[in-house]
């Protein structure tokens, strides 16, 4: 177990390079997802990896740290209503003027996500075929190797059956030796990119859309606002930005409105 100096200084570290807070009495969880990486590294406690971290600039092992204490947890068309809503009001409202959408899948972890909005836009256009659709999807999240995953768009066991109904797996995977891989269509759609949301968003260009759900509960307040304020800097007046059910922004921006529709929800900014 980790004593409670060490956990201080654990937990600086993880807000300080991505923003995470661990809150208190987490020493548990941190001992067990750091297991593995302190035997890969030949480290005998939490205190000499702390050490390697202060004195080495060691980008793969501040990333191993990164990976294993990121939390992944996803799944297929996540709460539904992000998805119906994209599918049936902002594509056909944000495709009148004809010109290009762009959409921003922020924290993506292993794909589903940025997939899943694929596949919605897919929806759209079979049933309301629209004059030169130009939909692209950049997802992007920390953790490099779960990019890596993500890319391959290559799905088994748990990970292809959750919130995906039969019909969409068979409209949009291979079934293959490997597992389920997401058809050309679907996939050329989304660019993957490596990205810290405590960094710059200017490289990314300005979208239509943003999702960046789940993951701003892991922030502290202040982090929270800085998010707020630089997604808010990628998006023009009357673009949507779509936070998880259980997140707020009233407490930390004044720059969107909330969009009510039967299906839920969207911030819709000023």
């Amino acid at each position: 177990m980790i004593d409670a100096t060490d956990y201080a200084e654990f937990s600086r570290f993880l807000t300080e390079c991505c923003g995470l807070v661990l809150g208190a009495n987490r020493q548990y969880l941190v001992s067990s997802r750091l297991s593995r990486l302190l035997t890969d590294f030949s480290f005998k406690s939490v205190e000499d990896l702390l050490h390697a971290l202060r004195s080495s600039n060691n980008p793969t092992l501040k990333a191993r740290v990164i990976d294993a204490m990121t939390t992944n947890e996803t799944s297929w068309f996540r709460d539904i209503y992000p998805f119906e809503i994209l599918r049936h009001t902002l594509l056909p409202e944000l495709h009148t003027n004809g010109r290009a959408i762009r959409i921003w899948s922020a924290a993506c972890s292993s794909g589903q996500e940025p997939y899943s909005i694929s596949m919605a836009v897919s929806e759209w256009e079979a049933s309301f075929p629209p004059k030169n659709a130009n939909v692209s999807i950049i997802a992007t999240d920390l953790s490099e190797s779960i990019l890596t995953d993500a890319r391959t768009g290559l799905y088994d066991g748990l990970s292809i059956v959750r919130g995906l109904t039969q019909d969409r797996r068979d409209k949009f995977f291979t079934r293959t030796a490997h597992g389920h891989q997401i058809k050309p269509d679907i996939q050329r759609r989304v660019r993957f990119q490596k990205l810290n949301l405590l960094e710059s968003y200017a490289s990314l260009g300005k979208f239509d859309i943003v999702f960046c759900r789940n993951v701003l509960i892991y922030f502290s307040a202040d982090t929270k606002r800085r998010v707020f304020d630089s997604i808010a800097k990628q998006l023009e007046p009357g673009s949507y930005l779509f936070i998880g059910a259980s997140e707020s922004a009233a407490s930390y921006t004044k720059q969107f409105e909330t969009r009510r529709l039967p299906q839920g929800t969207v911030l819709r900014r000023l």
